[in-house]
């Protein structure tokens, strides 16, 4: 009988909802049924079975007002299921509007003599009880059987949610209103101790304590979901989160660029698996948009290096911003028609045009600038890979210090507005040939920008520089790398188990990119915050334990050439000021003679041609005398 009873209420409870009208019938009846027991309970039976017509009469008169209310106050809509304090508000104001007019209309029409069965105000108190605890009990019931059906159903995964406030509702709300859901809810975890008093939406409210873990164990939860509102509180508590990952247990999370409307009910699916770049200690970065549409908007923008990770991203996300010509260049073939093809799929209403070509080569470039001539530049065009360099380093000065310089000049001479440079924290006292050469160009876009200013050279361009770190995802990072071993079976290699870097999304770094650019005003070398380093070894285990994989080893192979321990933002003789957004500083630096800078550059692109390691990278020292080789057969030089 019971499971019989049992399979009935789950073929109930496993639809979507019930229609609102049956709700709404239900609320009616129960109107009706309070105000037929309140005038029995009063008047006796005996009174009742002589005046039904009256009585109904007077129903009648009463339903249109309860229907207001529930209209009103929509205590139709939604799930009986799912009621929460909130709904049994909503319903109790409309009761009491019901009610409240019921008594008004009544005594208004006694006043003007038309003739009501005669009831007492004792009458209408007794029946306003009645219906607000029929309407609360019928809830409450539905509540309880729905309650004892999710508890019995098998192969559920036991969930928490982090955040007892209105994004851990809407993710509780999303769980319990889809029928397929695989998962049940188990209780709430707050830091807010006022919460842990009390239950919400009949689920405990839990401390994210050190009694949690307990919990977690005894209730044998597999399932993690975490509110858009409580996400930096959950990941700050490294320990917290390194236990999931090693037990195995699921965590569910928004994606950071999803915004949350703080309304709707937080599907599922809308939600996906941690991933690696969730654990990376760092803030949201917020954007001055206003500021950045004003530049870019209606304008003509170049991008170089648009076939890379940073020159890809930004050029979507200032194709977003409308401007009237956006141009790409890169020497990367098959890279640049994929971003031809995202532009034409994702921005087909932005004239967009694709180039294939080196920003070593001159003519190319100034034939480009001669015929869009671009307001504004944001060149990212460079060869970053430090053992690559290391090898290579006539390249590195062909293609990072010569490129740049082309596209700079092209830029003072065809009157662009702005020129957004992308460098490096390893251009902070550099320890190899990639870092170095990022330097030299920022020294000659700097020296170029004062030359500029003090009427040396024509021009209105302004120089801005931006440095960061390692921006994960991009190509070379760590993350791709460590994924492919992985998924190999190992080793994950990892060159010095005290190796440390900075870390920040790219869409993180380019939103910074563009809002210096909107802030400057030539000469700055702006810095970004990038949050607190990580030791690549942790990274390492943690995507380990992350994949689930069972017996991948981390091998350390020892620092690469031109490689260091940790990376600087500033060297040492340089400070920062600080800025309106709290995420860029402004370093303040030497400054160098523009004449001077040029020569140098002129006379180490002529060395460059003779392919001599030695003599290009002893040059290179002159130039930067910071440049302190480690790890790599130039640090014979620095003797």
């Amino acid at each position: 009988m019971l499971d019989r009873i049992n399979h009935y209420l789950q073929s109930y409870f496993n639809r979507k909802m019930t229609p609102y009208w049956i709700v709404l019938g239900l609320d009616i009846l129960l109107v009706i049924l309070g105000i037929i027991l309140s005038y029995s309970l009063n008047y006796g039976i005996v009174r009742f079975a002589n005046n039904k017509m009256d009585i109904l009469l007077l129903i009648l008169l009463f339903l249109p007002f309860f229907l207001i209310g529930f209209r009103l106050f929509h205590t139709y809509n939604g799930l009986i299921r799912y009621t929460t304090s909130e709904d049994l508000l909503h319903i109790g104001s409309a009761i009491t509007l019901g009610m409240g007019f019921s008594i008004l209309i009544y005594y208004l029409l006694a006043w003007l003599s038309i003739p009501l069965l005669e009831v007492r105000l004792y009458f209408f108190f007794s029946a306003y009880l009645f219906i607000f605890f029929f309407t609360f009990a019928m809830r409450f019931i539905v509540k309880l059987l729905y309650g004892y059906v999710s508890f019995s159903i098998e192969n559920k995964h036991r969930a928490l949610i982090f955040g007892a406030r209105e994004g851990g509702i809407s993710i509780a709300l999303g769980i319990l209103s889809d029928p397929k859901s695989n998962f049940k809810v188990c209780a709430f975890v707050t830091n807010e101790p006022e919460l842990t008093k009390h239950r919400l939406m009949g689920f405990p409210v839990i401390a994210h304590n050190d009694t949690l873990i307990n919990f977690i164990q005894r209730e044998n939860i597999s399932s993690i979901f975490v509110s858009p509102l409580y996400r930096n509180h959950f990941i700050d508590d490294v320990a917290l989160t390194d236990y999931f990952i090693k037990k195995g247990i699921k965590v569910y999370l928004q994606p950071q660029e999803q915004v949350w409307d703080g309304h709707s009910d937080i599907q599922v699916q809308q939600l996906r698996e941690l991933e690696i770049e969730d654990l990376l200690p760092r803030e949201q970065i917020e954007i001055d948009l206003n500021a950045v549409a004003a530049l870019i908007t209606d304008k003509c923008i170049l991008v170089t290096g648009a076939a890379g990770s940073i020159g890809y991203e930004m050029a979507r996300q200032i194709a977003k911003f409308d401007p009237k010509r956006l141009i790409l260049i890169d020497q990367a073939e098959t890279p640049m028609h994929n971003v031809r093809l995202h532009m034409a799929k994702h921005h087909p209403k932005v004239s967009c045009q694709t180039i294939v070509s080196s920003i070593t080569n001159q003519p190319k470039m100034e034939a480009i600038f001669g015929e869009y001539r671009p307001d504004y530049v944001f060149h990212a065009a460079a060869y970053k890979h430090v053992p690559m360099m290391e090898d290579n380093p006539a390249e590195a000065v062909q293609n990072n210090i010569y490129g740049t310089r082309v596209i700079a000049d092209l830029a003072v001479k065809y009157g662009v507005k702005k020129f957004v440079m992308i460098s490096t924290d390893k251009a902070v006292n550099p320890t190899n040939v990639m870092g170095c050469s990022k330097r030299i160009c920022e020294i000659y876009c700097q020296s170029l920008n004062k030359a500029i200013q003090v009427g040396k050279v024509e021009g209105v361009t302004q120089f801005i520089t931006t440095r960061f770190g390692n921006v994960l995802g991009s190509n070379g990072s760590v993350i791709p790398l460590f994924e492919k071993q992985i998924k190999q079976g190992g080793p994950v290699t990892v060159t010095d188990p005290n190796i440390i870097r900075f870390f920040m999304l790219i869409p993180e770094a380019c939103r910074l990119v563009l809002e210096a650019g909107t802030m400057g005003h030539g000469g700055e070398i702006y810095v970004f915050d990038m949050g607190k380093p990580v030791r690549i070894a942790d990274l390492a285990q943690r995507m380990i334990d992350l994949s689930g994989a069972r017996n991948v080893q981390i091998e350390y192979t020892g620092l690469r050439e031109g490689e260091k321990l940790y990376e600087e933002v500033l060297s040492d003789a340089e400070k920062t000021q600080p800025t309106p957004h709290k995420k860029i500083m402004v370093a303040s630096v030497r400054e160098y003679d523009y004449e001077l800078a040029k020569q140098n550059e002129e006379e180490l692109f002529e060395i460059s041609q003779t392919y001599d390691a030695m003599k290009i990278v002893a040059k290179m020292k002159e130039i930067v005398p910071e440049y302190k080789s480690q790890n790599s057969p130039y640090e014979v030089l620095d003797k």
